[in-house]
């Protein structure tokens, strides 16, 4: 396993970049710790399996450095820098039986064939492929390819991480949930990095003990998953994470606080000050529907809104309410009554966000 350092890395597929939309990847300092598991979630084209190949070895930086253990492998083959890839579809020897292609890493390295035996069972027993160990791989099912594309990186004693580039688009639903459980298992008995791609939060959070979102090329804020919820760092992070995403409005800036329509929204002093220092013009206030409370009745700093329409989703309820031009998701529990028709809502101050050209501006004095 290896701590994994990208150092001011940048990647542009133009020969000639002339500004940060021609790159893929835009200059990032990032560090992947010995032995966690990691998840690089976001949308389609914001950059994750670009970052993934290069560091692999698939593709070569346009700038910067990529250090295993502080050691320097731009210039490194992909079979040298001992890095496991499973991909989205799974890579196997459809002739060869599911020992042979679990065996395929050692005998490579010329492991003696006891030994090649022993971990080949090891990693079986471990994948539940034992059953099928001596099968063609042809005959698999969707789900066995990808346990035996694992078991390929799994099975050699000297990797130094494994990348996962979205591993289980190809797995039937009702599967998923197994191998990401197999995944987490094989993490906490391995200690090995891991670092898992998906565009789907609940992989992310699930799998991974800290997710990296990436947008536009940069990796917008690391943390747990618990902190990309709480506390996003940047609106994208806040619409991206969460079902339904944050409620985010423009404002405008006001003596004592920030305005939307004619709805006057305060702040604290700290953050008054900051918003009225700032010259900028992108200012925008967020809050979780989770944390936005709704009542029937008028309660003190209440905003008085419009409820259009109620979606019961078994477990919560979801409520999609007017407050002047801002259509705004609030989630209730299953069993609460809902208002009808007119309703009342408030901020709470300690979940109401402030961002400042897309980013989080914190009230360090609270």
């Amino acid at each position: 396993m290896a701590e994994i350092h990208l150092k001011s890395l940048a990647h542009s597929y133009s020969k000639k970049p002339t500004g940060p939309s021609d790159y893929a990847i835009r200059e990032m300092n990032h560090v992947w710790e010995h032995g966690k598991a990691y998840a690089l979630l976001g949308p389609s084209g914001c950059g994750k399996s670009t970052l993934l190949n290069i560091i692999s070895g698939l593709l070569s930086p346009s700038g910067g450095e990529i250090l295993f253990d502080n050691v320097k492998v731009n210039d490194i083959p992909p079979e040298d820098r001992n890095i496991a890839q499973v991909f989205q579809f799974p890579v196997v020897y459809d002739s060869m039986t599911v020992f042979n292609n679990l065996a395929f890493p050692l005998r490579n390295q010329k492991v003696p064939e006891a030994k090649v035996t022993a971990k080949v069972n090891e990693i079986a027993e471990i994948l539940e492929l034992h059953n099928v160990l001596h099968k063609k791989a042809k005959n698999l099912t969707a789900d066995e390819k990808q346990k035996v594309s694992m078991g390929r990186g799994l099975v050699r004693d000297n990797v130094s991480a494994i990348l996962f580039d979205e591993p289980l688009t190809v797995i039937d639903p009702h599967l998923k949930w197994k191998l990401r459980r197999k995944l987490k298992q094989i993490h906490e008995q391995f200690n090995i990095t891991m670092v898992y791609v998906t565009h789907d939060q609940l992989e992310a959070s699930t799998f991974a003990d800290q997710i990296a979102l990436m947008y536009e090329g940069q990796i917008v804020q690391f943390g747990t998953p618990r902190e990309l919820f709480e506390k996003p760092n940047h609106t994208f992070v806040g619409y991206f994470i969460g079902s339904p995403g944050m409620n985010i409005t423009e404002v405008k800036r006001i003596p004592d606080g920030v305005l939307f329509d004619d709805i006057e929204v305060p702040l604290s002093p700290a953050l008054n000050e900051i918003v009225q220092a700032s010259p900028s013009k992108n200012i925008k206030i967020g809050i979780r529907p989770e944390f936005v409370r709704v009542s029937q009745d008028p309660t003190e700093g209440a905003y008085q809104a419009r409820v259009m329409y109620e979606e019961d989703l078994g477990t919560y309820k979801v409520l999609s309410i007017q407050l002047g031009q801002w259509e705004l998701k609030a989630i209730i529990e299953e069993n609460a009554v809902s208002p009808k028709g007119v309703a009342y809502v408030n901020f709470p101050s300690q979940w109401l966000k402030l961002y400042i050209d897309e980013y989080l501006v914190e009230d360090n004095q609270s």
